[in-house]
């Protein structure tokens, strides 16, 4: 509840109580100005709880008011956040769409056979050589794919190179790096 209370409104609270306890006293003392101490001491006592649930009564208001605006500044922030998603997500569609046009563009260009686009594109997945292989169900059928992909492109000795664009190696080699050849 410190949270929702900050020093201002303790302040406040405190200066209440003392303002109500006094007040009670006072209108205690002009109606009976002859009271002894004892009495006054007890007329304290049986107000200073009614005092005290009043003060408390509105501290609780305050809170639930505090928590109820922060808790509509947090609908206001989640529908922001959706809106933003939602933008989010149609720009980048559209940015992937874009992508996926262009990688068509480029393979078209290339005329890669559909098993060498299927590996291509596993490539461009993030996927290992092993990974493709094991995925294309024959490592044997893997090299030839990359083979003819760098053929295509013009590129027939340049080992691990890309596609022009793909951030993995397209090449099938050997223990030290190299390009194996064919044939």
């Amino acid at each position: 509840m410190n949270e929702f209370v900050d020093s201002r409104t303790r302040a406040w609270a405190l200066a209440a109580v003392i303002a109500g306890i006094g007040l009670f006293i006072g209108l205690e003392l002009l109606e009976e100005p002859d009271l002894a101490p004892l009495e006054l001491f007890l007329e304290l006592l049986s107000i200073t709880p009614v005092v005290l649930t009043s003060v408390g009564v509105v501290l609780l208001f305050r809170v639930t008011q505090r928590h109820r605006e922060e808790h509509l500044q947090v609908i206001r922030d989640l529908e922001v956040a959706r809106v933003q998603g939602q933008r989010w997500r149609s720009e980048s569609r559209s940015l992937l769409d874009g992508l996926g046009a262009a990688i068509e563009i480029q393979f078209s260009r290339w005329n890669l056979t559909e098993a060498e686009r299927e590996v291509a594109l596993l490539l461009l997945k993030g996927l290992s050589s092993k990974e493709i292989a094991q995925v294309s169900r024959c490592q044997r059928a893997y090299c030839p794919r990359t083979r003819a992909g760098y053929l295509r492109q013009g590129r027939p000795d340049r080992p691990r190179r890309t596609f022009g664009f793909f951030s993995r190696g397209f090449a099938c080699s050997d223990r030290r790096g190299e390009m194996k050849r064919s044939g």
